[in-house]
């Protein structure tokens, strides 16, 4: 049960990345959601809990660590894409 709510609020903290940057209008990745949510969660929530203090419990700073997190995923992933589409042509 652990791991559905894992992967769950990483695609929802992948999501929020894409609306904060704008690409939510257009509709949402999911696969950039899940793997950007899960990667800047983990990254980012667990960087900002250890620093702040709080260790590994769920708390404020951990869920703001994860979405800044998962938006400097989602740019570097949008920033690879951009690159690869122009040097292809």
């Amino acid at each position: 049960m652990l791991i559905i709510a894992i992967i769950l609020f990483g695609m929802l903290v992948g999501a929020i990345a894409q609306f904060i940057l704008g690409r939510g209008a257009s509709g949402i990745d999911w696969p950039m959601a899940f793997v950007s949510g899960l990667v800047g969660s983990f990254v980012g929530g667990l960087l900002i809990s250890l620093l702040s203090g709080d260790g590994l419990e769920l708390r404020a700073s951990g869920i703001i660590g994860s979405i800044v997190g998962a938006v400097i995923v989602t740019l570097v992933w949008q920033w690879l894409r951009r690159r690869s589409a122009s040097t292809a042509h």
